[in-house]
């Protein structure tokens, strides 16, 4: 059970993390955090002593009375009364909360107090016999409380009986236990809900931290996927190009290495065209897909004056940048591979947002090779399809990073039309 101490030891721990300026909170040291328990633990003490000081002076010495002296049933009860109070005093400061005496020390405080609260001048003793059926609600099981209350309302009946007092004795007073017993149940409530948020706090700033760790791990493997697709697939495809360059050179072919070499170039600022724009992405939030797809469309035409058209099909959604980002990939590789092999033919960029996907479907008219990227010469000697300017194996790689992301790609002949499509489940989606 967390004490009033631990529960402040926690909050002091949250604090510490900001104070004016970023400076960390100052936080007590570790003599003044048990110098602040024995506070805590001292102040109900002192309230509870004199109460006992406060009714032992009412019953002790009443104030009507043709003598005025106390009743011995009272004066017994009220030394009993004292006794099991000092009892409950000592397994307190010495932590013994879960003891079997305590129980006992409810009980004894709730009949004794209970049995002489009918007799002249008891009256105030049922003061004690409330403060212990409020403490057992409060600090034991909820049998135990009930035990107790139990006990307190024989305890006054009986004592009401042999007395004679009368029914407003003997139904209220069983009355005033429980609603003691009420009160301490609600205090009880309240100390569970308090520790059971203390738990939630501590589990939410564990959730949180982890939550970071998760994100800041993704983002460096987002990262790393950005460079390895960016600066690996472009020098790569620009050292092959260098070294066949190399080889027309010492074969005595200047006109082909020239060729390749401005291929070569060309490579080199698709390359940094292509790390600009996953800078950009990593820099800041990616536009709107449907924007984004006709911002590369107009690239193309700008680069390549082949005619492109994108159409948007059903209620647009937002995708996370990673989806957004395969997408936009997978229709530039595909729109490379439309300019390499099928020049001067229109394409068309289809965005659809359906129930549970999203769908890119790029199409293009067969152009001079067999539809599957490799021309006739390059199909003879058993070349693979796929291939984009580079001579790499884009829409594959493509293929592979879709796959990291739920997604699939497909690419075939289809009526005739060279047709690539990418899709992704639209679970993540936003609707917006």
């Amino acid at each position: 059970m967390t004490s009033p101490d631990g529960l402040r030891d926690r909050d002091g721990r949250g604090g510490s993390s900001g104070g004016p300026g970023g400076v960390p909170a100052r936080q007590p040291g570790p003599a003044a955090r048990p110098y602040r328990g024995r506070v805590l633990r001292t102040v109900p003490w002192l309230i509870r002593a004199a109460a006992f000081a406060v009714i032992g002076a009412g019953a002790l010495y009443p104030a009507s009375g043709a003598d005025r002296s106390a009743h011995p049933v009272v004066v017994a009860a009220y030394v009993l009364c004292g006794g099991f109070l000092a009892l409950w005093a000592l397994l307190d400061v010495r932590g013994a909360r879960g003891c079997a005496l305590l129980p006992v020390a409810f009980t004894g405080m709730a009949v004794a107090g209970g049995f002489a609260s009918p007799y002249p001048g008891g009256g105030t003793l049922l003061g004690l016999a409330g403060m212990a059926v409020i403490a057992a609600g409060s600090e034991t099981d909820p049998p135990v409380g009930r035990v107790v209350t139990a006990a307190g309302i024989v305890s006054v009946g009986t004592g009401a009986l042999l007395n004679g007092s009368g029914r407003g004795i003997l139904l209220g007073f069983p009355l005033l236990l429980l609603t003691g017993l009420l009160m301490g149940r609600n205090r009880r409530a309240q100390r569970v809900r308090a520790e059971q948020n203390v738990i939630l706090l501590a589990q939410a700033e564990e959730l949180r931290a982890e939550q970071g760790r998760t994100a800041v791990l993704d983002e460096r493997a987002r990262i790393a996927r950005e460079i390895h697709d960016v600066l690996a697939h472009s020098l790569g495809a620009l050292g092959i190009q260098i070294q066949t360059a190399r080889a027309l050179l010492a074969g005595g072919d200047p006109r082909r290495a020239d060729e390749i070499l401005a291929t070569a170039q060309r490579l080199t600022t698709e390359g940094l065209t292509e790390t600009r724009r996953a800078v950009h992405a990593l820099r800041s939030d990616l536009a709107p897909l449907p924007e984004a797809l006709g911002e590369l469309a107009e690239a193309h035409r700008r680069r390549h004056t082949d005619p492109v058209t994108v159409a948007v099909e059903g209620g647009p959604v937002q995708l996370p940048p990673e989806q957004v980002l395969c997408l936009l990939r997978a229709a530039g590789e595909a729109l490379t591979n439309a300019a390499k092999h099928a020049p001067g033919r229109p394409v068309g960029v289809t965005l659809s947002y359906e129930d549970h996907a999203v769908t890119l479907t790029v199409r293009n008219p067969l152009g001079s090779d067999r539809g599957d990227g490799r021309s006739p010469r390059e199909a003879a000697a058993g070349k693979p399809g796929f291939r984009t300017v580079d001579g790499g194996f884009g829409l594959t790689g493509m293929r592979e990073r879709l796959l990291l992301v739920g997604g699939a790609l497909t690419a075939g002949v289809r009526n005739g039309e060279w047709t690539v499509t990418a899709a992704i489940p639209r679970t993540a989606g936003i609707p917006r």
